[in-house]
Parts: C-alpha cells; structure tokens; sequence
C-alpha cells in the first residue's frame, strides 16, 4: 500500500535514543547489561563509534522506541586505539533478529575500524549465542581465545574473535595511472 515502505537507516546515537538502547540491552544481555549512565557517556565521543539501526518510513524521520516501526531496532558500540579495534556491543531487539539488521551493524563497525587505521578487530561473545557465531564466523571472525568462566549470569565462558582487517577489507578499486617516466602502472 502507498505511504507504507519502510527502509533501514543507521545513524549515530543520540539522547533521545538511549531509553530504546536500554531496552534492547535488557532484553538481550543478562551479565550484567549496561546502564542507561554507560550508553549516555558513549553518545557524541568522536573516540567511539556508537550507531543505531532504525526503521522508518521511506523519506521520514525515525521516531524512538526499542523495535517499534520507525524506532531504534539495534545499535553497535565500537572503538579503534592505535591499530586495534573492538566492538564492545552489539543487540538487535529480539522481534528484529535474523533480519539483516545485525550484519549491517557489524559491517558499519568493520569498515569505521577499517577508515579509523585499525589492522584488527576483536569482540567477545558467549560460547553458546550460536547465531552471533554464525554471523561473526560469516564475516570471517575467527576463535582467537577463551575467557574462561567470564559471564557470570549463567556462568559461561566467552569466545575472543579475531578479523584480520588488512585480509577481510575490500581492496581498493585498481585505477590505472601513468607513472612519470613513462610506463603504466596500476
């Protein structure tokens, strides 16, 4: 019907985002999940790259609202120090799962690493959240290590992933040049 597609936007967190965030992280992470106070401090730090997925109207502004149409659907946390990056959380709200829209927040994550100078990427995830795995291990992560025991609500250990960016970074568009004595060069 006219007036109701609807597109995936993502877009840098803001104030008025963080109560959708906060519900999301309550629903997705039990260990324990981060407060409202942690997100807010992550808001507009240029050292940080703090994104959100919304679903809004084609052509409209998205409204708040953790998985309500046109509200916040999932968000990503990264950084990059020096030439190695994390993500440090990632959730999409459970009703939104296995749509895209996690892929779209790790790959916005792996190219702001990328643009940042990063040569890795790292994250954790628990042992038995096999959908994250499958997407992680799809985008080419691999197992790096284990910290053991580390979540504590159930008790379980975390898988430390590892992505080779230098490996997993689409090479550059090859432009043909003429070098200055003369030959080609690509």
């Amino acid at each position: 019907m006219p007036g109701s597609a609807r597109e995936l936007s993502l877009r840098p967190a803001r104030p008025g985002d963080l109560d959708a965030i906060v519900a999301i992280e309550r629903v997705a992470f039990t260990d324990p999940p981060w407060s409202r106070a942690s997100f807010a401090s992550l808001v507009d730090d240029p050292r940080v790259v703090f994104l959100v997925a919304t679903d809004r109207p084609a052509g409209g502004e998205a409204v708040a609202g953790a998985g309500a149409p046109g509200g916040v659907l999932g968000y990503v946390v990264a950084w990059v120090v020096v030439d190695e990056a994390e993500i440090a959380n990632l959730a999409v709200a459970p009703e939104r799962r296995r749509t895209g829209i996690g892929r779209r927040l790790l790959e916005a994550a792996v190219t702001s690493a990328v643009l940042g100078g990063a040569r890795v990427l790292y994250l954790e995830v628990r042992e038995s959240n096999t959908a994250a795995r499958a997407l992680y291990g799809a985008r080419g992560f691999v197992l790096a290590g284990r910290r053991s025991d580390y979540y504590r609500n159930p008790v379980e250990d975390a898988l430390v992933l590892r992505l080779d960016l230098r490996a997993a970074a689409s090479p550059p568009e090859r432009v043909r040049t003429r070098r200055v004595d003369g030959g080609a060069s690509t």
